[in-house]
């Protein structure tokens, strides 16, 4: 449904920190943060994860799903697959 780098991303392009985000939500701040500590697919239960979702899009956010095509316009963030190992890491030294 939402990742936790999709959570975190959300929040940076709205300028929101985690209070806010659970303020806008309906949510506690320990619930948001559970959620963006998690490795991946952001573990909570269905009705937490929904309110953070139409929260983040009532806000403006578009959530662009893996192999989903951005319906509007405007700037966003998408995570590239990740490159082979050490192809392209930042400070990696080649010979």
């Amino acid at each position: 449904m939402i990742t936790s780098a999709q959570m975190r991303a959300a929040r940076a392009l709205l300028g929101l920190d985690q209070r806010q985000l659970a303020q806008a939500a309906g949510l506690s701040l320990p619930t948001i943060q559970r959620m963006e500590a998690s490795d991946d697919l952001v573990r909570g239960n269905v009705d937490s994860l929904v309110k953070v979702v139409e929260a983040l899009e009532g806000l403006g956010v578009e959530l662009i799903g893996e192999g989903m095509v951005s319906a509007g316009g405007g700037r966003g963030v998408r995570l590239k697959v990740a490159p082979a190992a050490n192809e392209g890491e930042v400070g990696s030294t080649r010979t």
